[in-house]
């Protein structure tokens, strides 16, 4: 995600962004709303200008033409064909060249990118929605609704932005949910579930979607061959791998993810697949939401056993963040 502000003394003179793979890049579009009016400015972008031909031509020669005086950017492109290539095609055009402005926010925007381009791995966020005590559901297992209004709609947005959205099959079961985007113009993420033995129903409404092909249920390679055929049936993919530790490997789980071309990856639970996916340590982001409400004892966990035995091995979380998201208490964090 790419934005580009084209600045001529103090006057903004045009701004751009980058809309979809394929699509001119943020500096290509400011540069031709701009015209001529490019010429001795100064461009503000969050991304290094691409230097190779991709799908599209190389934004450095365009700057180079249109007479850009300055490039002000937040970050170096982490793509191995570019990483400081940009710059160094612009200082030696006698562009000035300044790099690192908000350049952990800029991180921040495209942190799915990044990780994806450098290890070829998804970016994985972990979403849990608790009572203020760190419950998900009552001991009966109704967990509709803990978290309010406002939260729900956000994680529907959370749906329209990420390219996957994972749960275990306790999930799937217990909450026969349907894993879509339900806000106007948006678009549905891969439906995952994680049932090493094909306990999901074929009548679960995963597999009675528009489209029914987005559905992914990852199991073993002893699950029933039948269950499997049932499944495909109705038009979902059946992924098989052996399994590690009587678990199936998240790391086997999440190449194949990315070479689907899957950036990135919500788990929305249970307690279950959380503790195994921290277990992993494969979680690059926790997103909870705690509501003002209080279950008690008898409530189940948000995250199961970690085997953590002593309080110096515990999971640490970086930049931690707070915000209201309603009445509710949005907590966002880094590991």
């Amino acid at each position: 995600m790419v934005g580009a502000v084209l600045v001529r003394g103090k006057r903004i003179v045009a701004t751009g962004y980058h809309p979809f793979a394929g699509a001119d890049h943020a500096e290509i579009v400011a540069l031709k709303r701009a015209g001529a009016k490019a010429r001795g400015a100064t461009l503000y972008i969050n991304l290094e200008p691409c230097s190779h031909q991709g799908r599209t031509p190389p934004c450095t020669d365009a700057l180079i033409r249109a007479g850009i005086k300055e490039v002000v950017a937040g970050m170096k492109d982490p793509n191995p064909r570019v990483a400081g290539r940009g710059f160094a095609r612009l200082r030696r055009a006698g562009i000035r060249v300044r790099s690192g402005l908000l350049g952990e926010e800029c991180r921040t925007l495209n942190e799915a990118f990044v990780k994806f381009i450098t290890r070829r791995l998804p970016f994985v966020t972990l979403k849990l929605a608790a009572s203020l005590d760190g419950k998900i559901a009552t001991a009966s297992g109704d967990a509709r609704w803990i978290s309010g209004a406002d939260s729900r709609a956000m994680v529907h947005r959370m749906r329209n932005h990420v390219d996957g959205v994972l749960v275990g099959s306790g999930t799937a079961i217990a909450d026969d949910p349907q894993l879509t985007c339900r806000i106007r113009g948006g678009r549905n993420p891969w439906r995952i579930v994680v049932d090493g033995r094909l306990r999901i129903r074929p009548s679960a409404r995963l597999f009675h979607q528009r489209d029914p092909g987005k559905t992914i249920v990852v199991t073993s390679t002893r699950a029933p061959a039948a269950k499997a055929r049932a499944l495909e049936s109705r038009g979902a993919q059946v992924w098989r791998f052996p399994l590690c530790g009587g678990e199936i490997s998240w790391m086997a789980l999440l190449r194949g993810l990315a070479d689907s071309r899957m950036l990135s990856v919500l788990i929305e639970g249970g307690a279950t697949v959380a503790a195994s996916a921290l277990r992993a340590k494969i979680v690059d982001k926790v997103i909870f939401f705690y509501a003002p409400k209080i279950l008690g004892g008898d409530g189940r966990v948000m995250i199961d056993s970690l085997g953590i035995r002593r309080v110096d091995r515990l999971l640490r979380i970086r930049r931690l963040a707070f915000r209201k998201s309603g009445e509710d208490l949005l907590v966002t964090g880094y590991l």
